[in-house]
């Protein structure tokens, strides 16, 4: 059946207005990169002034242009942020107002400069250098250049070591959100998974309403046996916490492909039925898949679908989906629906791709309210369930 965008909404900014966030302790790891957004510039007018390049397209013209030859290009650092998939996540859950504690590569002996202020909001536990990303922008996408050497460092005899068995068991299982993330560029998260599961897992119980949240983050350059691997092994964790799987468009074909689940030839239009094809497969609590223009998650009880607002020109695009995880998660904590939470997922992220910064629960709240619709949608889009601005689809 289909709701209206406007009604759905109104109940997730009424269900986040009412939410104790402070209430709600949140675990998140495990990696950490320093962040650089880069502009290049295309045609360079005087010491101040530049064209850049603007579309990865033009980029790749430039580069193939230079094959046999030589490629010169000039690249203007704009902004140096804390960066990775957890920390952009927990600092997105902390503006927010909720309590974390952090565990990843923040710098090692001391926090790198770029973790200082989140350092100082949130509790952080650092068991090594960061990575460091060279994050390319344009308008239609980014292009992102890791160095992950110190990242072989986060492992579970190294957390252990840190915290201490009964610390982390307790940490954990006082949690009410779990957070797990960036499992491409860990080569030891699986294992330290397994250990996990086998170590502090059962020590910690089921919680009733405890939630673990596990981004994947592009698991294209591991092998489909790592990554299958690694699937059988999240999966056990719905024993211990209601397991949610967040993925990204590509994300969520490749995982389908590992595990045999058909994905029609338009796969943003078929988000929904592979996110309950996925969640049916491995026998988790959800999944969630979050294209550009909107999301769609599945459960046990059914599944839905909601058009985001996005926007064409964003301040910033690197760290969108991170936020919409955090939005999500602040939904289910809250105990709302999969609309709604979707609805608090996509509000998150386009506060922060229009502002270049977290929002606050307030601030979140009052955009919820007015929810802008997507930008550059014609009216045959607007009427339809999954992508339209108007509807919200919910199948049970």
């Amino acid at each position: 059946m289909a709701l209206n965008r406007k009604d759905v909404c109104t109940r997730a900014a009424a269900g986040l207005e009412r939410a104790n966030l402070a209430g709600m302790a949140c675990t998140v790891g495990f990696d950490g990169f320093v962040d650089s957004i880069i502009e290049v510039v295309d045609k360079r007018h005087n010491a101040e002034s530049y064209d850049r390049v603007t579309t990865i397209a033009a980029m790749a013209r430039k580069i193939a242009a230079a094959a046999g030859e030589s490629g010169n290009y000039e690249l203007v650092t704009t902004l140096q942020k804390l960066g990775g998939n957890g920390p952009i996540m927990a600092n997105a859950l902390v503006a927010a107002g909720l309590p974390v504690t952090y565990v990843g590569s923040l710098g090692k002996p001391e926090v790198h400069g770029v973790f200082k202020e989140f350092a100082g909001r949130a509790k952080v536990v650092s068991l090594s250098e960061p990575g460091y990303t060279d994050a390319l922008e344009f308008s239609d996408g980014k292009l992102m250049f890791g160095k992950h050497v110190a990242l072989k460092e986060i492992t579970y005899e190294n957390m252990v070591g840190k915290l201490g068995k009964e610390p982390l068991t307790r940490m954990l299982g006082e949690s009410k959100l779990i957070g797990v993330t960036n499992w491409t560029m860990l080569p030891n998260l699986t294992q330290m998974w397994k250990k996990l599961l086998s170590e502090i897992m059962p020590g910690m119980g089921k919680k009733e309403g405890r939630i673990l949240f596990i981004d994947l983050a592009d698991p294209e350059k591991r092998t489909e046996a790592d990554l299958r691997e690694a699937l059988a092994t999240l999966a056990k964790f719905e024993a211990y916490a209601r397991t949610i799987l967040g993925l990204n468009l590509k994300e969520s074909s490749q995982v389908a492909g590992a595990l045999g689940v058909p994905v029609a030839g338009d796969a943003e239009g078929e988000i929904e039925k592979t996110a309950a094809g996925i969640r049916a497969k491995l026998g988790i609590g959800c999944v969630v898949i979050h294209p550009r223009r909107g999301a769609a998650a599945a459960d046990a009880e059914g599944s839905a679908a909601f058009a985001g607002p996005f926007v064409r020109e964003p301040k910033i695009s690197t760290g969108a989906g991170d936020h919409f995880n955090a939005g999500f998660c602040l939904g289910q904590m809250a105990g709302m629906g999969l609309a709604e939470s979707l609805c608090v997922g996509t509000a998150t992220s386009g506060f922060y791709v229009r502002n270049a910064i977290s929002p606050t629960q307030g601030e979140l709240v009052d955009f919820m309210r007015d929810l802008p619709a997507a930008e550059g949608d014609d009216e045959s889009r607007r009427s339809e369930d999954v992508k339209g601005h108007e509807d919200v689809s919910i199948h049970r």
